[in-house]
């Protein structure tokens, strides 16, 4: 109940008792005045009349005396007049008992009313020749008493009504000023930092309303310094601090990005040749420069001939660079420039055979594993050829040709020919209870050989077969939930294609309806780089998921694809942190300060932070002592 109706209700019930006993004393007193007056009025009636009838009481068939009788009688002010003798012979005798129709008989018996009796004795000369009763009407007193309480009443429920209309105004002039704090505490709540610009004038209002202005700005500010905290701790996370170019898992990052797009592409691999005994003969410090030198012309030759080439360093001698887009016509010119600049470069050190260079394809049916693999083949190749050179492997390796991917993967979807295994399992690190899996498809060709799945799912893409998996994929995932009687949540991976896909939608609203008990155990998960690409059609599925009781996950989280302000609109119940950021966190300061950043900020937007493939003890001690809710461990305690 509202606290404006509990003031009305509390304020009403006051009026009520008040009016209560106010009317009940009112009523009281005016019968009292009203029996007391009917005394008086019979009494001075009876006197008068008396004194009227003295002359003629000597002859008590005398008619004048009942005459005189009537007329008063016939005022209606009174239910019985008798005149007797001294003996108590009557001699006129007239009574009625009137009752006023306009009087409820409930009220007559409710507040009775003595009947008034008077009496007057009559003279005849000295002698006492007569007595006259005079007994008043109670009808008039039960009418009067009756129009008094009627007109007490309405007159009490019109200011009753007008005083609750100026109670119900004041009350909601003086507490708009609350329903206003409410609402900024749900946007505080949703990530969003609204003020109370005018102020309530009420003193104790006005000072919460300031209170909450102030919560607001001190919240605002703590999201703000970690958000910059966390923009600069990725940045220094991603990036190798001697050469300044990206780490090993940055490439890693890239290239799931670009195989998860369909995008071509060529993956450089780098080796310095005899690093160990450069480094011997020249020391730390030459070694450094040598090394930074070496990143420059990396950099420079890329730039030079690819607007999208990003230069990695893997470890002290082992170099990358993805070339994202680039076709096969421009790799040969970049491979020489590379071989020239290079050879030039190892002639100023004294090195001449410096380095060789495996190129492979970024095929968008493979894997980044097998990427990496065949550059690194190719670089065997490079080392068997010469002094600086490179090998480029061939780009025909796909195997299948795009009518042959579409057959296979529309008899896949069309015939469920896919598994589903739970994998991952997230465990609460405060209880040790499991909270989620994650769903796993496995597809098989006809042969009932695995199908690799990550280009089964781009080539399902491709085709617009990829709803019909994820619709075939999230039934499962609920049969599961009900066979096996799951308390826990079970992640369901969606692609971006699936969540703009209005059927899809309005497929979920009916399957969710018809699931309403297991709504809340289904997660939709969606990569942080893919929901980046577009925040508002990742927002709105959000907001849908919500609505229909579900929940929803960010997977392989990393400030680089979605900021911290970003977060504060998305609301994601869960997000998994990218496998990197705590994978060695107990010997790096740098991933530790950024994990406890990213964790203040899952508590003040209610987010729940899960670390994901924590490999060794000591990370998992670390993970557990800033107090990540939650992980996926993927050692043996």
């Amino acid at each position: 109940m509202s606290l404006s109706r509990q003031l009305l209700l509390l304020i009403s019930v006051l009026f009520l008792l008040i009016f209560s006993g106010n009317f009940i004393a009112s009523v009281n007193k005016i019968r009292d005045y009203l029996q007391t007056e009917a005394k008086v009025h019979a009494q001075n009636t009876a006197t008068s009349l008396g004194l009227s009838l003295s002359p003629h009481i000597a002859n008590p068939h005398d008619p004048i005396l009942e005459t005189m009788i009537k007329a008063i009688y016939d005022m209606g002010y009174y239910q019985e007049i008798k005149l007797t003798d001294i003996d108590g012979n009557t001699l006129v005798l007239l009574n009625d008992s009137q009752i006023f129709e306009q009087v409820p008989r409930i009220f007559i018996e409710l507040l009775p009313i003595e009947t008034a009796t008077a009496m007057s004795e009559i003279n005849s000369g000295w002698n006492i020749a007569g007595v006259i009763y005079v007994t008043s009407n109670p009808g008039y007193a039960y009418l009067k008493l009756y129009q008094q309480m009627k007109s007490s009443f309405y007159y009490s429920l019109a200011a009753f009504i007008l005083s609750v209309l100026l109670l119900f105004l004041v009350l909601r002039f003086t507490l708009q000023p609350l329903k206003k704090i409410d609402q900024l505490t749900k946007t505080i709540a949703s990530g969003r930092f609204a003020r109370i610009e005018k102020l309530p004038w009420t003193r104790e209002v006005r000072n919460v309303a300031r209170s909450m202005n102030f919560m607001a700005d001190k919240i605002e500010g703590v999201i703000d310094n970690l958000h910059q905290k966390l923009e600069s701790l990725s940045q220094t996370l991603l990036l190798d601090e001697l050469t300044g170019l990206h780490k090993k898992n940055s490439l890693e990052t890239d290239m799931e990005h670009l195989l998860a797009t369909n995008e071509v592409g060529y993956l450089f691999y780098l080796k310095i040749n005899n690093f160990v005994e450069l480094a011997r003969n020249r020391g730390n410090a030459a070694t450094d420069q040598f090394l930074q030198a070496f990143s420059v012309i990396l950099q420079e030759c890329a730039r030079e001939q690819h607007s999208k080439a990003r230069a990695y360093r893997f470890y002290g001698s082992e170099f990358a660079i993805l070339m994202t887009g680039m076709r096969t016509p421009e790799v040969e010119p970049l491979a020489q420039l590379l071989r020239q600049k290079l050879t030039v470069f190892g002639t100023l050190y004294q090195h001449m055979d410096i380095v060789h260079i495996g190129i492979a394809p970024c095929n968008p049916q493979g894997n980044t594993a097998g990427i990496l693999a065949a550059a690194n083949d190719a670089y065997e190749q490079a080392t068997l050829i010469g002094v600086n050179s490179y090998f480029i492997r061939p780009s025909n390796e796909q195997g299948k040709t795009d009518e042959e991917w579409r057959n296979l993967v529309f008899d896949i979807v069309d015939h469920q020919r896919y598994q589903v295994s739970y994998i991952g399992p997230v465990k609460d690190l405060s209880t040790g209870k499991l909270i989620m899996e994650e769903a796993f498809t496995q597809a098989f060709d006809q042969a009932n050989q695995p199908v690799p799945i990550g280009a089964f799912v781009a080539i399902a893409e491709k085709f617009g077969k990829i709803v019909s998996l994820d619709q075939g994929v999230t039934c499962k995932v609920a049969e599961h939930i009900i066979e096996k009687s799951l308390t826990y949540g079970i992640v369901v991976n969606l692609s971006m294609a699936t969540l703009k896909n209005a059927d899809f939608r309005f497929w979920l609203i009916d399957f969710l309806r018809q699931n309403a008990l297991l709504a809340r155990q289904l997660v939709f998960s969606v990569t942080a780089y893919s929901a980046a690409k577009d925040i508002s059609l990742f927002k709105n599925f959000t907001d849908f998921v919500h609505q229909h009781d579900a929940r929803i996950m960010l997977k392989r989280y990393e400030v680089q694809f979605i900021s911290v302000e970003t977060l504060k609109s998305l609301k994601p119940d869960y997000i998994r942190l990218a496998r990197d950021l705590t994978v060695g966190i107990s010997a790096e300061s740098r991933k530790r300060s950024f994990i406890e950043a990213i964790k203040e900020v899952g508590e003040l937007l209610d987010i729940f932070i899960i670390a994901e493939d924590v490999q060794t003890k000591s990370d998992f001690d670390v993970v557990k002592e800033i107090g990540l809710p939650g992980a996926i461990i993927n050692f043996r305690k």
